[in-house]
């Protein structure tokens, strides 16, 4: 999907609603009085003129006007933002998870990236699938996010290679394939070796809780002596949390790792 290009309103929007209150009051300022002290201090025969004309009126409506702008724009991010922390927080299993649309799918995604410390960049949510949804900054890095919010269907390896591809033209650093559901065992494979992370449901929901708000982080650790109890477990490993599997073959419950396949570690369920 081609990115859309954001216009001014949207490109404030989008960022911390601080940033709009103090630009708001900037362009204020800047247009009630800079514009006219700048011409009248001119040595300029003409424009000492003009500008103690534009010392009020059109230049005190436009700056008003302005102020209104930016001040919508910086309502309209805290709403925004409020909103995505309910969706966040309202999240309480894979059901949830399929339920909600795409669009909503992609914010929840990009909150939880959020509140991990990371820039958020919508640049998916004119579309309902395909190419960049995410960009996240972090520590000088660049990572590009596709939100897949497939509900039966997994992502196949042709899916993530073409992700895989947009990662030089975009000049990012790695790659996040976020999926509800989970990926073929080819996709995988594809990855191994690769700056690309595969974050299928299971592992979605595990980062989801660790970020959610309304959540005790002491619900998250591991109960060594019980890890069926409904208490998710840490990876004996790497320390990360686990999430309960299935045996493909045998159909056996077990813990595996969230990281998975970064890292294999396992233990009884």
């Amino acid at each position: 999907m081609a990115r859309r290009k954001q216009g001014g309103f949207e490109l404030i929007a989008s960022a911390p609603w601080p940033v709009g209150i103090v630009l708001g009051i900037v362009a204020y300022v800047g247009v009630r009085y800079g514009i006219s002290w700048y011409l009248s201090s001119s040595s300029n025969m003409f424009l000492a003129p003009i500008g103690e004309a534009l010392n009020g009126g059109a230049t005190t409506i436009s700056a008003w006007a302005l102020l209104g702008i930016f001040w919508a724009a910086a309502f309209a991010s805290f709403i925004a933002r409020r909103q995505r922390g309910r969706l966040l927080e309202m999240q309480t299993g894979l059901d949830s998870l399929r339920a909600m649309n795409w669009k909503q799918f992609e914010m929840l995604v990009g909150e939880a990236f959020r509140r991990q410390g990371y820039r958020i960049e919508e640049t998916g949510l004119g579309g309902a699938d395909g190419g960049v949804d995410l960009r996240l900054s972090k520590n000088g890095t660049i990572t590009l996010v596709q939100c897949k919010q497939w509900r039966s269907q997994r992502v196949d390896v042709k899916v993530v290679r073409e992700m895989y591809g947009l990662l030089a033209h975009h000049g990012a650093d790695a790659v996040k394939m976020v999926a509800v559901g989970d990926f073929t065992p080819d996709a995988r494979r594809f990855v191994q070796g690769k700056p690309i992370e595969l974050i299928h449901g299971e592992a979605l929901l595990v980062m989801i809780q660790g970020v959610q708000k309304t959540t005790s982080p002491s619900s998250h650790l591991p109960t060594k002596s019980n890890p069926a109890s409904g208490v998710i477990p840490d990876c004996p490993s790497c320390g990360a949390p686990m999430v309960k599997r299935n045996n493909r073959r045998s159909h056996e419950a077990f813990w595996g790792c969230g990281k998975y396949p970064g890292c294999r570690g396992t233990r009884p369920a």
